[in-house]
Formats: C-alpha cells, structure tokens, sequence
C-alpha cells in the first residue's frame, strides 16, 4: 500500500518538474471557426478527457471470492461540445460523450452501455431581449445551487461534491432534463428557471414502496399526468464581478482571473414525485422538495499570481418519506464547503493550488451522519486547459468503517 501512495506522490512530483522545464502556452480561444468577417456567426467546438489511477483501501472479492486489485485506471470523462450562432438572436448546443469507463464495463468490441457515447445536452434557445432568454431540449439550467450547474471543466477539486448533484438518474438523464428553461439577469441578479419532463425509468425505478419508506418512481407508478413533471429554479446576486450566463456551466476557480463573490438560493420541486404506502396499502405519492443556499467567492491575493477560492452551501432533501438510495441520495440535510489557494509564484505558466473539501450530510432513514473530507492539490501546466490533480479522500457513512482514496487525475481540454 505504500508503494502504491509513493507511485502516486512521485507522479505528481515528475509532473512538477516537466512544468518547470517546459512551461506551457495559454490556450486563446480554442477551436472557435468564424463564418463571417467579424466573427459574429461562428461555431465552436470544445473536447476535454479526464484520466484516473485510483487506489482505494476498500477491499473487496470478486464473484469466485479472489481478492479484487486496489488499484485501478479509468476514463473519468472523455467528453465533446458544440454551440454556434449563425445570429446573436438564437443558439444550438450539442454535448456528448462517456463517462467511469474501466476494465469492467469496457466492451472487446465497444458495443455495451458504458461503451457508447450518448447525448448530454442538446438544446436550442432564442433572445427576448439583450438579458433574457428561453430556450428548450435537454438542458443543463438547472435549479438548486451553483454546484448543481458546476463546468466539469475547471473544478476547483478533483470532482464535484456528489450529493450536490441532486437529481442524477433520479428525474434526469446524467443532470439534465428534457424540457423548458428561461434564463436572464436583472442587473446582477443572475436566474434560471426551469419546467421538466420526469425521467420515467430512473435509478429508483424497481423501487418497492412500502409504509414509511418512499421510493422515487412516481412517474411509473402514478402516472405522467400526477408525477410527469418537476420544477426548479437558481437566483443568484453578483456583488463584485460579474460571471457570464451565455451558457449555464459554473466555473469552479477563476486562478485569481476575477474577483467574484456571490450569493445564491435555488429549488428543485417534483409533485408526487416519490410513492409510499398509506395505512392500506395503497399507493400514495409525496412530493420531492430540495433547496439550497450557498456562496461562492473568488480573488486574487497580491502580485506574484496568489488567489483564493472558497465555497459553502447548505441544502435541504427531502426525497420522500425515509428515502435512501445507494449511499448517495437520502432525505435529511448537508453541509458543504472547499477552498483552495493558489500559491504565490513568478512562473505564469505553472500554477499550484491546494485545497481542502468537507461534507456533512444528515439521514432520516438511518438516524445517524455520512461525513466526507478530501485533502488534495491541483498543478496547472496551462491554467484548466491542462492540469494534473492529486487527492486523498476519506468517506464515513453512519456506523460503517471509513473508506479512504486516493487518486491522481490528467486532464487536457481544448
């Protein structure tokens, strides 16, 4: 085991020293081709890849009870966007690709599931006005909290905090939803809104319901016209600087590029979304409710390129009467934060930024906390266009033993 730590620390020292030697240019603008002079019509496209080596102390047994290796590789995302506007009246967007592929879900002619890429996002929108817009397809606006709408492109640590995804496979299609959005700013008000079509065959779809215990299918059980749709809503006030809503993936950490500081509230509702059982036996549907508030400030420190990352939220879940879901998903509440430093350096092409994530999460169904902490650095060769992480992760769930990991990412994206 510490042979494995020593190989990943020492990769991680390697990479160090590649970036001091070689530096690296900063990536302007991208693969963006223009279709008239003045490059008002244009189309862009962006690709990105997130390599994992990944040693977890979690042992574990294959089916003919053989010790499983702790030591793994995988394609965390390999992922491609598009968006063009031929008038700055209206806009397209298409995002596809794949995600945790590995050794087990691998196919030896590419032909299973996990193998295939499939559509993320695609959607169209049109301008009512300079400020204000709608838009409508498989989208991204998401409700709830910033990190609900996170870029998995420039985060500040290795992923996103999981539980803050709230929705994924729940009522969505991997965080998006099938339906319509309205998106704009008052000021620095910034929103998004949106009404969504349910997904009919989510993670919970064999769930049985039982009296006290809700299970997430309330569109399969109850039907499209009771449980088809949910809402959800994100507002949030600018103070300092302000972000850009062209499209809706929030940054993680600007490395000292502004000085942002916000303050957000947002909801996700689903009538009937979740079933339980009444005293009869009969089925009966309960609302899934989940909101959030949260803040997020971003800053330069002094003149040799220091910054400063910080961000915390609570949410409140409710998912239906003693939910539980997989270690994931659960009724009860979660507290939530990270910051991160970017070190003080005169070398402009490499930056290094450690940082520090803790949750606490609450669970009705098992009366008791999961807590999780992730410790963990990030080394940029050229800011978030290529950038190599390295994090130890430690996850407690009520009155299991805790699971430690660590792991070292590679990531390009162009």
């Amino acid at each position: 085991m510490k042979n494995r730590y020593a190989f990943f620390l020492s990769f991680f020292l390697l990479a160090i020293a590649v970036g001091f030697a070689q530096g690296s240019s900063e990536y302007t603008g991208g693969m963006k081709v223009k279709l008239n002079e003045d490059g008002s019509k244009y189309f862009r496209i962006i690709s990105w890849a997130q390599f994992w080596a990944q040693h977890s102390d979690n042992e574990s047994l294959n089916s003919f009870g053989n010790e499983e290796s702790d030591l793994n590789f995988s394609m965390r995302r390999a992922r491609v966007l598009m968006y063009a506007q031929v008038s700055d009246k209206f806009l397209i967007l298409t995002h596809f690709g794949l995600n945790s592929q590995n050794a087990n879900n691998l196919n030896p002619v590419g032909k299973s599931d996990s193998s295939q890429l499939f559509f993320h996002d695609v959607w169209g929108q049109w301008s009512l006005s300079n400020n204000h817009a709608v838009g409508g397809g498989l989208h991204y606006w998401n409700g709830i909290s910033r990190l609900n709408n996170q870029s998995t492109l420039n985060m500040l640590t290795l992923d996103n905090n999981r539980q803050s995804w709230a929705t994924i496979g729940l009522s969505d299609q991997f965080a998006r939803h099938m339906g319509v959005y309205f998106k704009g700013k008052f000021d620095r008000l910034q929103y998004r809104v949106a009404i969504n079509e349910a997904l009919t065959n989510g993670l919970d779809v064999n769930g049985i319901p039982a009296i006290d215990d809700a299970t997430y299918n309330g569109r399969e059980i109850l039907g499209s016209k009771d449980a088809g749709k949910n809402y959800a809503g994100y507002f949030d006030y600018h103070f300092l600087d302000q972000e850009s809503n062209f499209l809706p993936y929030k940054v993680g950490s600007y490395l000292g590029g502004k000085e942002v500081f916000n303050i957000g509230a947002g909801f996700f509702y689903h009538p009937n979304g979740s079933v339980s059982l009444d005293d009869n036996n009969d089925f009966q549907g309960e609302d899934v409710a989940i909101f959030a508030v949260d803040a997020f400030y971003d800053a330069p420190v002094g003149d040799k390129g220091a910054a400063i990352t910080a961000y915390a939220t609570y949410q409140n879940n409710d998912y239906g009467t003693n939910f539980t879901l997989g270690q994931t998903y659960e009724t009860g509440s979660m507290l939530y934060g990270h910051v991160g430093y970017v070190l003080p350096s005169e070398n402009t092409n490499l930056k290094i930024q450690p940082y520090l994530s803790l949750s606490s999460r609450s669970i009705d169904a098992i009366d008791d906390n999961a807590t999780r902490y992730g410790i963990g650095g990030n080394l940029y060769l050229s800011g978030h266009n290529s950038k190599i992480s390295l994090e130890y992760s430690n996850q407690k769930y009520g009155n299991l033993d805790a699971v430690g990991t660590l792991t070292l990412q590679a990531m390009i994206y162009l």
